[in-house]
């Protein structure tokens, strides 16, 4: 399945709008991980861990995303966001969000 953040896809047109389609991933942060993640803030490098829960939260989003969009019967998902939230201390969200479409090619 296609996933893109753009409108068109260049050689294709959109036969059919299946609707918005959001895939969510809420992820708690540990406390040991905060700490040293803030160290690492302080000393000026790349918290790798916070970095690590984001990525792997967009993967989870995405993926229910193109989930859903699949059982609706899209081959893309076209105009895909991405936001991502603190809920509470330590606790982290992100929000995959696009339109299901079919695609077919151009003629």
């Amino acid at each position: 399945m296609l996933i893109t953040t753009t409108n068109q896809v260049e050689g294709k047109k959109v036969e059919r709008y299946y609707g918005i389609v959001a895939g969510e991933a809420i992820m708690g942060a540990n406390v040991v991980r905060d700490f040293l993640a803030s160290v690492t803030d302080v000393i000026g490098g790349r918290s790798t861990s916070y970095e690590n829960k984001l990525s792997e939260g967009r993967e989870i989003a995405i993926r229910e995303m193109e989930e859903k969009a699949r059982r609706l019967g899209a081959n893309a998902v076209i105009a895909v966001d991405l936001d991502f939230e603190t809920l509470r201390e330590g606790m982290m969200m992100c929000v995959a969000t696009g339109t299901a479409v079919f695609l077919t090619e151009k003629e």
